[in-house]
């Protein structure tokens, strides 16, 4: 399928630059003298997560409900999914920074890390969070053009928003000694350039006369019923998803800023895989909705079988490369050998994890194409609370890293068999 295939290769080419723009995040602060500085952005990550991720529908609604308008031949759909996102994402954009205090005070109370790291965290929230209209604009926008199969516009903006992050991470952190705060400004200033470049795509499309025809329709009760009825399912899945990985962080914390610094180092390389793997779900996801629109049920099992073998294999390559070469390829993000060393010792955890992540990262796409995000929020809430969250106590209670990571792999394996299971049964 060559529409699969020139999807999937700009969507990865596009989402890459997400975690490698990560990884330079890290590869500048695990080169710092003070390891704190690492592990203080990663403790501040898992609150930003919240933050940010719990809005994660505003890219995922998006790109569904475009697809399966364009799938109907529906032009003004098309423009008011984009209009009514928008404004949602503007308005919490706008809430978050009025509650940035309060929110980083309950955000860091709830988190356990030496007091070192959480000055460092505190930092790159204090300087991070001006981002937040823009980083939400940003999803709708991404997610508009991705249901729209204009994957080349998402790839440029994907380029531009972490091509600058790089150069201001260099600046702020290497010239001007900024450390953690420093990556958090950084980030923050790419959101604006980003949000700048992408209206000024979205205005080529869609003239001001175009959105002064379709305001008065915003707030149209039936289309935001429908908006929020699959936004409700997306976020309660997003935030049992995140808080698996927020908890996981966490408990890593209470084994020693170690433990913390070699589980963050390996979650870079999940994080890496999933958004390679994303690039095959999004492409899933656009074709998927645009099926559904057009009534063209009878692809949806060919596309699975493809995207889920692609998955796959993407998924153990990258377990067998960084399993094979982890001296090379972790020594680029730090210099500290004791932090390698514990790396070492978890790395085959990435041979089950990446295996059945990239079958639940696939079918996220899948169903996320169908609008069928109660199975989402079903299956991600039963992987949560009975594959994570039992195996996490444990991990807690004896305090071993193992169990830990097996309580990780029970997770992506109970997500991946749950979504396969309604694949069977015709959700």
């Amino acid at each position: 399928m060559k529409r699969f295939w020139r999807l999937a290769a700009v969507n990865i080419l596009s989402n890459l630059t997400v975690p490698l723009a990560s990884l330079v995040d890290t590869a500048f602060l695990g080169h710092l003298t003070d390891i704190s500085h690492l592990a203080g952005v990663a403790i501040a990550t898992v609150l930003f997560n919240y933050i940010y991720w719990t809005f994660g529908f505003l890219r995922m609604g998006t790109t569904g409900l475009t697809a399966q308008a364009r799938g109907r031949e529906s032009a003004e759909e098309v423009v008011l999914i984009l209009l009514r996102n928008v404004a949602i994402a503007l308005t919490i954009g706008i809430i978050i920074l009025v509650l940035q205090q309060p929110i980083k005070e309950i955000g860091f109370s709830l988190l356990r890390a030496d007091p070192n790291v959480i000055e460092a965290g505190r930092d790159y929230y204090n300087a991070l969070i001006y981002g937040a209209p823009a980083t939400l604009i940003n999803f709708v926008l991404l997610g508009w053009f991705l249901g729209k199969e204009e994957a080349g516009k998402v790839l440029l903006l994907s380029g531009v928003n972490k091509g600058a992050n790089i150069i201001f991470d260099y600046l702020l952190i290497v010239r001007w000694n900024q450390s953690s705060s420093g990556a958090g400004a950084a980030t923050a200033i790419a959101q604006y350039i980003t949000l700048l470049l992408g209206l000024i795509l979205v205005l080529r499309q869609l003239p001001w006369n175009v959105w002064r025809s379709h305001y008065q329709q915003i707030l149209n009760f039936s289309a935001l019923k429908t908006i929020f009825t699959l936004n409700r399912d997306i976020l309660i899945r997003t935030l049992a998803l995140v808080s698996t990985f927020a908890l996981f962080t966490n408990l890593s914390a209470t084994m020693g800023t170690g433990i913390l610094a070699s589980n963050t180092l390996l979650l870079q390389v999940v994080t890496l895989a999933a958004y390679f793997i994303d690039g095959i779900a999004f492409a899933t996801e656009s074709i998927a909705g645009n099926l559904q629109g057009q009534g063209k049920s009878a692809g949806l099992n060919s596309l699975l079988k493809l995207a889920g073998s692609t998955s796959l294999l993407a998924g153990l390559g990258f377990a067998t490369i960084f399993y094979l070469f982890p001296q090379e390829l972790f020594g680029i993000l730090t210099n500290h050998s004791e932090i390698i060393v514990g790396v070492q010792n978890y790395i085959w955890w990435l041979f089950p994890i990446l295996s059945f992540g990239a079958i639940a990262y696939m079918l996220d796409g899948y169903f996320l194409g169908l609008t069928a995000g109660k199975v989402l929020r079903q299956s991600t809430l039963i992987a949560a609370l009975l594959g994570f969250a039992p195996m996490a106590i444990a991990a807690w209670y004896w305090q071993t890293n193992n169990l830990l990571w097996l309580a990780m792999a029970l997770f992506m394996a109970t997500r991946s068999i749950t979504l396969m299971l309604r694949v069977v049964r015709g959700s």
